[in-house]
């Protein structure tokens, strides 16, 4: 018996050197992102690269930089959209206009709760920044009001986030839902001695909470989170350049700005695919199903029903030929009266002879079925 061959000295070296060394990237970049209170997916991808392909080892990263209290970014704010930093700038006056001018979104496409809770968000004073220094101040210190009053106060930052990604796959709703937990997420986290307005620091946790909740939600088969911030890369990178080009640009040219392969690109393209229901309404008057007008694959189709009815008749016609006896002996051999095939042995007993006996007649039935002329003879069309 083979025995498994344990790993040589020098391998167990090199994997604990692999580990130490990825261990290391990790602190490193912790200690630089600590610096600023944010790191971006893409810089712990390329610290760990296994990241890149195994979403558990990614989040297990991204907990580790969570838990320092940095805040995970898809998108670092230098290479944000202009459109994101689109917020209520703190200790403005507090706007006079509809819930549905706060949000930009048509009266059709609000429903009433919605409505209601523009409605209510809008009374919220906005905060100044020193009035976000003493509020920070004492959510560090426990104080549940200051938390309240933080959250409250940018209540609207997270629609005028959310509102601009309507159509994604989930609800204002939802999609403000959604925005609240990563504000939430943020006042918990937010360190006040680093200079940064927490308008600023909490977009980002916001922006995250939303993009991820449609990565995971809005589909109705999810897909890896790290497929899903590969094809937000594509679309970027696809509209930088039709710009430049003037086109639309080719697989392979996105696949070499994006670094990755022309068949890598096309799998995930392809898995982004959502898939149609079967119960989509087709046709001028919407009363045939998509599904109607599939084939089903399993089932035959006109021209090979038709076939196997002559071929059934063709060989009732062979079998005629044959005496009663030769013809139950068939029948019993091949199963074609109830498709269950008996032995020689079980066919011996029925006839009263031996096994041997059934296999020299069966050979004999069978050799003069194929002499030419013979009914059988011409069903090897049916084969061929």
């Amino acid at each position: 018996m083979a025995k498994t061959r344990a790993p040589s000295r020098a391998g167990r070296a090199n994997d604990v050197g692999t580990k130490t060394d990825t261990a290391a990237a990790i602190k490193q970049l912790l200690e630089e992102s600590r610096a600023r209170g944010f790191v971006s997916a893409d810089e712990i991808r390329e610290t760990v690269p296994e990241a890149a392909t195994n979403d558990d080892l990614l989040t297990e990263v991204e907990e580790q930089f969570t838990a320092a209290g940095i805040a995970v970014l898809e998108t670092p704010p230098e290479e944000a959209e202009a459109e994101e930093m689109d917020v209520l700038e703190l200790g403005a006056e507090v706007p006079t206009v509809s819930p549905l001018e706060l949000v930009g979104v048509a009266d059709e496409f609000v429903s009433d709760p919605v409505r209601l809770y523009l409605s209510e968000i809008r009374h919220a004073p906005l905060l100044t920044a020193r009035e976000e220094v003493e509020l920070a101040r004492r959510v560090e210190k426990g104080d549940s009001r200051a938390v309240q009053r933080l959250v409250r106060a940018n209540l609207r930052l997270v629609v005028s986030i959310a509102k601009k990604y309507v159509g994604r796959g989930l609800s204002l709703l939802d999609l403000i839902q959604e925005g609240n937990m990563g504000l939430m997420r943020a006042v918990n986290r937010y360190d006040w001695r680093k200079g940064y307005r927490f308008s600023t620091y909490a977009t980002w946790w916001i922006r995250q909470a939303v993009t991820r909740a449609i990565a995971d939600q809005a589909r109705t088969i999810r897909l890896p989170v790290h497929v899903h911030d590969a094809l937000t890369k594509y679309m970027q990178i696809s509209r930088q350049l039709s710009q430049t080009l003037g086109r639309p640009p080719t697989i392979e040219e996105a696949a070499k700005t994006m670094e990755v392969t022309p068949e890598r690109l096309r799998e995930m393209l392809k898995a982004a695919e959502r898939p149609v229901s079967l119960e989509t309404p087709v046709g001028e008057d919407e009363e045939d199903s998509l599904g109607d007008l599939i084939r089903d694959q399993s089932a035959r189709t006109p021209e090979e029903a038709a076939e196997a009815r002559l071929l059934k008749e063709e060989v009732q016609e062979a079998l005629d030929s044959l005496s009663p006896r030769e013809r139950r002996l068939l029948m019993l051999r091949f199963g074609l009266d109830d498709g269950r095939q008996r032995t020689l042995e079980e066919i011996g007993k029925e006839f009263g002879v031996s096994r041997e006996r059934i296999r020299q007649m069966e050979a004999e039935v069978l050799r003069r079925l194929r002499e030419p002329g013979r009914a059988f003879s011409h069903l090897r069309d049916y084969i061929e």
